[in-house]
């Protein structure tokens, strides 16, 4: 099998200027023909010429941008190559996962070790086939060019057109009866002949023996017929290996694990029947280890197993609440029953885990690891397993010739005596190779220490370096926060600009929006379009306010205050008596009239002087009444004060 494995290097299909740069490999049975790099043109032309069988990608979106493009990049491929995509179909995994799955390790920055285990493990059935195309083709066979405008020889000359598109058709309905293919065929009949013919074949496309072609006066387009959306094959049909924990009872729950302790499944239910449960396993996968949380495993549990075939695990004790509830801490689930199948999914796989992690230090690189812990898990060896994955035959195990004991005289003694001597050869060896490597570990502490040595005087030489570039750092992020204030007072600007453009006509007065006489509510005003003296001031609520605030807005000399009466249909008398106090108006939003419109607040100057004058009228009343109470005080302390001085004298 030829695989082409690429991944990118520079570039985005998503920009017109930097075209994407592929980084190719080219593999065949697990063996590296080649590598380089090339651009999406040349890629296109090295699969037209070599036709290899898979081209595998890691993701989609370095190929295409979307669903469109990548219906024309299918459309572009050779029919016999195929694309997959290493992480998955419709559930995608990382590429280190996917790696990880075969024991492989590559260096995620270097594009070329990762196109090398693209290709690597398509090789070995990982991914899934992109197919956007029925098991139908459309051939199309048309003119090339335009008849034109007409001349002295225009009706010869559409004639010869039209007969070679008739007779490439019946060319072509000639190689497809030959081939045995049924077909449906749709003429467009003209001057001479036809002007397109379209056969609909159900073939897929690499079953068709008919090829693209241009010509003088004809052209062939052949193309499958596109499905609803992309769907995705799995390159390898076999199911992956399960650790199931079940917990039976009226409500069943169902966990699956995958080998690598991975959540994959969580169900449960009341209307759960055996064969139910054992129908929602299989379309997980294979069930490896069936798990229950107590000691003695129930029946209808053992009753799945056999079905499977699978080993049985079950605890030393039956699980507490707590043991439950710190395994399933990492997890989501919906109730009690889940969390039980779900607790002896986990336990089962921790049982495995060490075993698990030492395999991938000893399993080669390109096995799948699934196979191997699978074989392990069954009772074989890890010789007996690679074997079999291999397709070598196994070396039958020997067993041990039993001894026949002869009760006068024991032979035991004597071999247990040979084997105590051969075990000693075998310490003694193994006592000189740990005194070969104890001085080896010698050499290399003395090595890493010169190196560590020389990366010392390096770093030093650098530390000026450094101290630079952190002053650079912060410099950088002080000129960010500084253009980040002028960019904010620029927008202050361009708000108060705007304001003073949309002023209003002859007829109509501008107003300020106050949001809530607040403090907050000032600072806002304040910040986007400032209060100025003279301003005047709308408030569309006033059924909340604050002393400070008010005697803030008051004592900032602005024009007036207009507001919206609330409930009561009068201003709070506090309120109107600060205002009062200052003398600046504080007047009723709908007495004057006030409009609303976007973001422009207009008043009619013609009701808002009378308004004033209203409101001027009653301030001098207030005024005359406020300095009447104040000479009445004044008349009343002194009768006081002179109604004391009377008594003292008699």
């Amino acid at each position: 099998m030829r695989v082409f494995g690429i991944d990118i290097i520079k570039g985005s299909v998503r920009s017109k200027s930097r075209r994407p740069m592929y980084a190719l490999i080219r593999m065949e049975d697990g063996d590296i023909l080649g590598e380089g790099e090339v651009t999406g043109f040349r890629l296109f032309r090295i699969l037209s010429e070599e036709k290899p069988d898979i081209l595998a990608v890691d993701s989609l979106q370095e190929i295409a941008i979307d669903q469109h493009d990548l219906y024309t990049f299918l459309q572009a491929l050779p029919p016999s190559v195929r694309l997959v995509q290493v992480t998955g179909g419709e559930r995608k995994e990382s590429l280190g996962k996917v790696a990880s799955r075969f024991n492989i390790s590559f260096n995620r920055f270097d594009p070329f070790d990762e196109a090398r285990t693209i290709a690597r493990v398509a090789g070995l059935g990982a991914g899934a086939e992109v197919v956007a195309f029925e098991n139908t083709s459309e051939i199309i066979v048309s003119r090339h060019r335009s008849p034109g405008k007409g001349g002295w020889s225009q009706n010869r000359y559409v004639r010869k057109i039209h007969g070679s598109v008739q007779q490439k058709a019946r060319e072509i309905e000639m190689a497809l009866v030959a081939a045995g293919l049924r077909y449906r065929k749709k003429e467009t009949r003209a001057f001479g002949g036809n002007s397109r013919v379209a056969f609909e074949v159900a073939a897929a496309r690499d079953q068709v023996p008919v090829s693209t072609y241009r010509g003088a006066d004809v052209q062939v387009r052949i193309s499958g017929k596109r499905l609803d959306r992309i769907t995705f094959r799995p390159l390898s049909g076999k199911p992956r290996h399960l650790i199931v924990g079940i917990d039976p009872g009226t409500t069943t729950a169902i966990a699956t694990l995958d080998l690598d302790g991975n959540l994959l499944a969580l169900s449960s239910s009341r209307q759960m029947a055996m064969s139910d449960v054992i129908e929602a396993i299989y379309r997980v996968g294979k069930p490896l280890v069936i798990a229950s949380d107590v000691h003695e495993m129930p029946f209808s549990v053992e009753k799945v197993r056999r079905a499977f075939n699978g080993i049985a695990y079950s605890p030393r004790q039956d699980m507490s609440v707590e043991t439950k509830h710190e395994l399933t801490a990492p997890f989501r689930y919906q109730n009690d029953h889940e969390r039980d199948a779900l607790a002896a999914a986990v336990e089962a796989f921790r049982s495995y885990r060490n075993k698990f992690q030492n395999l991938i230090r000893r399993v080669p690189p390109g096995n799948d690891l699934d196979e191997v812990k699978a074989g392990i898990v069954r009772g074989q060896s890890l010789e007996q397993v690679l074997s079999e994955m291999k397709g070598r035959p196994i070396r039958p195990v020997v067993e041990a010739p039993k001894m026949e004991i002869d009760p006068r005289t024991d032979e035991r003694i004597r071999i247990l005596d040979g084997t105590v001597k051969r075990l000693k050869g075998v310490v003694k060896d193994l006592q000189q190779d740990l005194q070969k490597k104890d001085h080896e570990i010698i050499r290399l502490q003395g090595r890493i220490k010169k190196i560590r040595s020389q990366q010392d005087q390096v770093f030093r030489r650098d530390a000026e370096i450094i101290k630079r570039d952190a002053i650079i750092t912060g410099l950088k992020k002080r000129i960010r926060r500084e253009e980040r204030n002028s960019e904010k007072l620029r927008k202050r600007v361009k708000k108060i600009r705007d304001h003073d453009k949309a002023g209003p006509g002859e007829q109509e007065v501008m107003l300020k929006l106050l949001p809530s006489l607040t403090r907050e509510g000032i600072r806002a005003l304040s910040d986007e379009l400032g209060i100025k003296e003279g301003d005047l001031i709308y408030v569309p609520r006033i059924d909340s306010w604050g002393k400070n605030a008010a005697r803030e807005l008051a004592g900032s000399g602005i024009g007036g205050l207009l507001a919206r009466l609330p409930r009561s249909s009068r201003f709070d008398p506090q309120l109107e008596a600060i205002f009062r106090d200052v003398s600046i108006p504080l007047l009723s939003a709908e007495m004057t009239g006030v409009q609303v419109k976007g973001g422009i607040i207009t008043v009619p100057r013609d009701r808002l002087d009378a308004a004033i004058r209203a409101w001027d009228d009653q301030q001098r009343a207030y005024e005359r009444e406020k300095k009447k109470t104040l000479l009445e005080d004044i008349y009343r302390e002194y009768r006081t004060e002179r109604g004391k001085e009377m008594k003292k004298v008699g």
